[in-house]
């Protein structure tokens, strides 16, 4: 049940992710519509989110029945099946894929346009989270590392796989055409399959304590998974260019030879992962020792006290964010470089800024920042405010979206890559509500407020879906701020700069309201979280709350300055420009508006010679008015 669950998952995923990125449209409509085989990919997507659903639910069951060794047919057992999904947290994750897959089917039902498109692939990714956090690779002490990379496997399976599995369906539809959606998903098999083998790899890893285990029978398993990769890679690199030319002139014998046998492969590989989720990992050598109340909280080693000397030793690495932030800077300095074999010169200012912001987010996830956030609260507000304030800046001023549209290549043929998907996301509607600069100002400090003040704060600590959840969510909202302030890049609707400095000051008004509460707050926040971790070094519990309120305070400060002096050299440039474009205007026209603004002044003269005196004080006074306005 859970081969079937999984392979429906990944075919969903493959389905929405191909029709969204390599498929066009019917010819003779538009760009944006569901038509044709995109519409044929849809109907297909919401068949199989509905088996993706109805495996959740059925796993509910069959989980429960294999942990509490009750039959399904044993009196009250379905209530108590229920109870297991909302009470246990296997159970929840069970249930909340089941939501996401029925999310997923709805969008697909509701998909009239291509925004929905987007937005079924976006969730049918999220829906892989949950199965992440129930793989066979959550049970190890390096939980958050185990599952941050099952998830990069899943995500690389379901774009390299699922696509597979997906023209294999489609490939009816597709007719004579199908080279252009055969090579557009060349590129990503080849992202999927670096994806899955790195994941992979790093995750064997984790897994096994030492070589020598990989003779054990976990390790055989895994021989079987990797072997099974290496032969579809070699396939597909072989296959993929040569069956894109042969489907254009109409060949099909071959398509259907090799991605059949590509498919084979697949399913045995989605059957030996199974296996791995019921093999224990070999043990490592010597007698196990219980963890401690800290290590199974925080899922690693409570690290050591916070002196000098670990601020330039104490980091770890987040398996999650380090990608990201790694790849965000290699794509920039690549993105410039393509602009520079052009002859374009790209703002060295905006490389060291965009670089800068890349520096803080990697410190504050992987630095010192990232090691104690969860022990001390005040090294978690020096994190959070590094994320939510002085990163979103630094990245906005880099102008990224700018620059994107500068590099990256433009479809022809009616499909969408990056380049479209990305217009369509600056100019849609969420984009611009989220960017409206009073939604934008009100989401980064009410939110703020309504986190600590609540118990996301403590979710935040004792999952890792909500600490992700808190990292994107403050990176976002803080960077909408930022671009409705000081970005240049296309897509938001900007205020007059008058308005953004008063904006400035009444959120960074607020933004130190709130720490001055906090420090005055007598309250400890996620007091049983912290007291649970058995930390006998560093400041009382209250007594770090205090620090981590006064650094808040002093961490929103820096970043202010940064906007400030950006807004104000934003706000002398836009002068000079508007003076330079009515200089040019005026010169094209022959000083027009000079020319009707003395003819204004010549009336108004004339008409008072002919006046009482009294009806001539009354009109200069008027015409002084009209100079002075």
């Amino acid at each position: 049940m859970q081969a079937l669950r999984d392979m429906a998952a990944l075919l969903t995923v493959g389905l929405l992710v191909v029709a969204a990125t390599c498929l066009a449209p019917e010819p003779g409509s538009s760009e944006r519509s569901v038509t044709g085989v995109r519409r044929r990919a849809v109907q297909l997507a919401q068949g199989s989110a509905a088996a993706w659903l109805s495996g959740n639910l059925v796993l509910i069951g069959l989980v429960y029945s294999d942990a509490s060794g009750s039959r399904l047919d044993a009196p009250g057992f379905w209530e108590q099946a229920a109870f297991f999904a909302t009470s246990y947290e296997l159970g929840r994750y069970l249930l909340w894929g089941a939501v996401l897959a029925a999310a997923v089917a709805a969008t697909c039902a509701l998909a009239s346009s291509v925004a929905f498109l987007g937005v079924a692939a976006l969730l049918s990714l999220a829906g892989l989270w949950p199965m992440a956090l129930t793989g066979h690779a959550a049970g190890t002490l390096q939980h958050i590392d185990a599952v941050n990379l099952q998830m990069f496997h899943l995500v690389g399976i379901g774009v390299w796989a699922g696509g597979l599995l997906a023209l294999v369906l489609l490939r009816p539809y597709l007719g004579t055409g199908a080279g252009a959606p055969i090579r557009h998903f060349s590129t990503l098999a080849t992202w999927g399959l670096l994806l899955v083998t790195v994941s992979g790899v790093l995750g064997a890893a984790l897994r096994l304590p030492s070589p020598g285990a990989i003779v054990s029978t976990y390790g055989a398993l895994l021989g079987l998974k990797l072997a099974a990769v290496v032969v579809l890679a070699g396939l597909g690199h072989r296959q993929r260019h040569r069956l894109a030319s042969e489907a254009d002139l109409g060949g099909r014998t071959r398509f259907w030879r090799v991605l059949a046998l590509e498919a084979a492969i697949l399913v045995g590989a989605a059957g030996t992962g199974v296996a791995l989720t019921r093999t224990a990992p070999p043990a490592p050598s010597g007698s196990p020792r219980p963890l401690t109340a800290a290590e199974a909280m925080l899922g690693s080693s409570l690290p050591p006290p916070l002196d000098a000397g670990a601020w330039w030793s104490g980091w770890s690495i987040d398996s999650l964010f380090l990608p990201f932030g790694l790849a965000a800077a290699v794509w920039y300095v690549l993105a410039v470089r393509r602009l520079a074999t052009r002859g374009v010169r790209w703002p060295w200012w905006r490389t060291a800024l965009w670089l800068t912001g890349c520096v803080l987010f990697l410190w504050a996830t992987n630095g010192p920042p990232g090691t104690y956030g969860r022990v001390l609260f005040s090294m978690h507000m020096i994190q959070h405010m590094t994320i939510a304030t002085a990163v979103p800046v630094f990245l906005v001023l880099g102008a990224p979206v700018t620059l994107a549209l500068r590099t990256l290549r433009r479809r022809d043929d009616g499909s969408r890559g990056l380049r479209e998907w990305l217009l369509q996301t600056v100019h849609s509607l969420p984009a611009q509500l989220l960017g409206h600069p009073i939604v934008a100002s009100a989401l980064f400090v009410v939110s703020m407020v309504a986190f600590y003040y609540s118990s996301l704060f403590e979710l935040s600590l004792e999952t890792h879906t909500g600490h992700v959840l808190m990292t994107l969510h403050f990176l976002l909202s803080g960077y909408l701020f930022a671009e409705c302030l000081v970005g240049i890049d296309p897509g938001l609707r900007r205020p007059t700069y008058p308005i953004r400095t008063l904006l400035v000051m009444v959120t960074f008004g607020f933004h130190a309201l709130f720490s001055v509460s906090l420090m005055a707050s007598t309250r400890v926040l996620a007091e049983e979280w912290y007291a649970a971790l058995g930390r006998t070094w560093g400041d009382s519990l209250a007594d770090d709350q205090y620090l981590g309120a006064s650094l808040g305070w002093l961490l929103g400060e820096y970043p202010l300055a940064v906007i400030a002096v950006a807004l104000l050299v934003s706000w002398v440039s836009a002068d000079r420009r508007e003076r330079r474009r009515f200089d040019r205007s005026e010169a094209r026209e022959g000083d027009r508006q000079l020319h009707a603004y003395n003819a204004y002044l010549a009336g108004l003269s004339a008409r008072t010679d002919t006046m009482q005196p009294s009806q001539s004080t009354a009109v200069l006074g008027t015409a002084e008015e009209a100079d002075r306005s």
